[in-house]
């Protein structure tokens, strides 16, 4: 996952092994898809909050994260989400337009949120999509 995360997300910081690692210990914590393309969920209540999902850039623009999409909001569902939420860079079009396919609404704005060493800092938007 570490790997995957790393090659994705050259811009950003990418998670470590030992977070990946942290994470899945939790109950709350599931992972879904492989080592092209992955989602980190956690469910709480009635909460689905998408971590992280990253795809290797040999794997991009396959369908593989849409296809991934509809994957993990089952198996929240069956956790019993009935919404879910996550965050995304202002500048990471491709992601928003994957969100905005699996009818995810903006529902607030953190500004200036995720460091960028080569310019400004950037919005994160906070996503919602209700599964009922």
């Amino acid at each position: 996952m570490a790997q995957t995360h790393l090659a994705a997300f050259s811009k950003g910081r990418a998670w470590t092994s030992a977070e990946f690692t942290s994470l899945l210990q939790s109950p709350l914590v599931f992972a879904h898809g492989d080592n092209r393309c992955f989602a980190l969920v956690r469910v709480v209540a009635d909460e689905a909050e998408l971590l992280t999902l990253a795809t290797h850039p040999d794997h991009q623009r396959h369908g593989l994260a849409r296809g991934l999409m509809e994957d993990w909001h089952r198996v929240a569902q069956q956790r019993g989400a009935q919404h879910a939420f996550l965050e995304v860079a202002a500048d990471n079009s491709a992601a928003r337009r994957l969100y905005d396919t699996c009818a995810y609404e903006t529902v607030a704005t953190r500004p200036g949120y995720y460091a960028r060493s080569d310019g400004p800092d950037v919005d994160a938007l906070v996503m919602r999509h209700a599964f009922v």
